[in-house]
């Protein structure tokens, strides 16, 4: 029996393990070293008490106990080292893996620049158990101000680094529970002050500027301070200093400034970006081994015309589809399908319910309407997987008794 082995259970490796259980005569192992997927754009939610912790993810364990599949098991292991001529994952747990077809699927995490001195006092709300921590100090810092707020009144400053979809949203997310939380309590110190660096010459760059303009109008509304053509030089306990000469006192710092891929393509003997994603072919396979795919993050995707597509839940779909599919293909022996992926639009979540996109490259939308079309969006991926894990649950249950 061929074994396949999906290492990380994000979103990419969840449509490919979705596309591999339809051939029941496989073994199949997904490996992540936490137990539930992270609904990474839902996060933002959670720090603007709009969802709980469940609402943001969803459990590996009974996920895939779910699946109509005898031979899939998920294994809660951190990866330290794969050996790609013997087919064999060693793991810290000292647990080996044998695998005949590989999928990297572990995704990016946050590059903090070395150049940029301090940034261990920055926030990476990108990992969920750095942002539950972030949203409790957060609410400290706010339940201090107003039991003080008789005898002073000092600023509560974010700053936000990075202007790209991630802090954008996080922007606009914070800004507003911030002006709702005080609002509703009637509370005279609310001089909660946050700003958004974007390095670049506007917020979003590389999106459409009608998009742009929707977002900074409502960045502006929200009552956030926006600084373009600046970089973030030296964090210090309490201050930043931007390249602009500025010096900004902070609460909290929230780096959101680029990304790297997982460390386990520096030791692939493989070829990399700059920032370490695997260079894969138009079948998703990794150039110098057929038997090992990179998908979602992780890989460098271009589509027909050389573009590099950015790292997305759309592109983690058509990634991981089509690597599932074209092992599935591989034992067979029949032709792989190639890639050539289009994105179906963006979607920016810009506090409340309120929300701006740009659908097929055609329409902009704005407001309740974008807002509601990205929580659809949302409720379609989640809801068949809730099916599952409700599925795996009940099987769970039965084998506990």
């Amino acid at each position: 029996m061929k074994k396949i082995v999906i290492i990380g259970g994000g979103y990419a490796g969840i449509y490919a393990l979705r596309e591999l259980v339809k051939n029941k005569n496989i073994k199949i192992t997904l490996i992540d070293k936490h137990t539930y997927h992270n609904l990474q754009p839902e996060v933002y939610d959670l720090i603007a008490n709009k969802s709980n912790f469940a609402d943001v993810t969803i459990d590996l364990t009974t996920l895939c106990m779910g699946f109509d599949h005898n031979h899939l098991e998920f294994k809660n292991l951190k990866v330290r080292k794969i050996d790609k001529k013997d087919k064999k994952i060693y793991t810290e747990e000292k647990e080996i893996v044998e695998f005949d077809y590989l999928i990297l699927a572990a995704g990016t995490r946050t590059f903090f620049p070395p150049q940029v001195s301090g940034l261990n006092h920055a926030d990476d709300i990108k990992k969920l158990h750095r942002a539950i921590v972030f949203k409790q100090s957060f609410e400290k810092q706010l339940f201090e101000k107003i039991k003080n707020e008789a005898k002073q009144c000092a600023d509560t400053r974010i700053l936000v680094v990075g202007a790209g979809l991630s802090g954008v949203e996080i922007a606009a997310e914070m800004a507003y529970f911030s002006n709702k939380f005080f609002k509703r309590g009637n509370f005279s110190c609310e001089n909660l002050k946050i700003s958004l660096v974007s390095s670049s010459a506007s917020i979003l760059p590389g999106l459409s500027q009608q998009l742009i303009n929707i977002s900074q109008e409502r960045l502006k509304s929200l009552g956030i301070n926006i600084i373009t053509n600046t970089k973030l030089e030296k964090v210090e306990d309490g201050y930043c200093f931007l390249s602009n000469g500025t010096r900004i006192n902070h609460s909290f710092v929230i780096f959101t400034g680029g990304v790297e891929a997982s460390p386990l393509t520096s030791e692939l003997d493989i070829k990399t970006n700059q920032k370490g994603q695997v260079i894969v072919n138009e079948h998703m396979q990794v150039l110098e081994h057929e038997n090992i795919y990179a998908i979602g993050d992780i890989a460098e995707i271009r589509n027909n015309d050389d573009e590099i597509m950015p790292p997305n839940v759309t592109i983690a779909r058509i990634s991981g589809s089509l690597a599932g599919k074209n092992v599935l293909k591989s034992l067979e022996n029949k032709p792989l399908v190639k890639t050539n992926p289009k994105l179906d639009g963006i979607l920016i979540a810009l506090g409340g319910e309120y929300a701006a996109g740009n659908l097929f490259g055609l329409i902009h939308v704005k407001g309740k309407l974008a807002y509601y079309i990205k929580k659809f969006v949302f409720h379609s991926y989640r809801r068949p997987l809730l099916k599952l894990i409700n599925i795996g649950y009940s099987r769970f249950r039965k084998f506990q008794h």
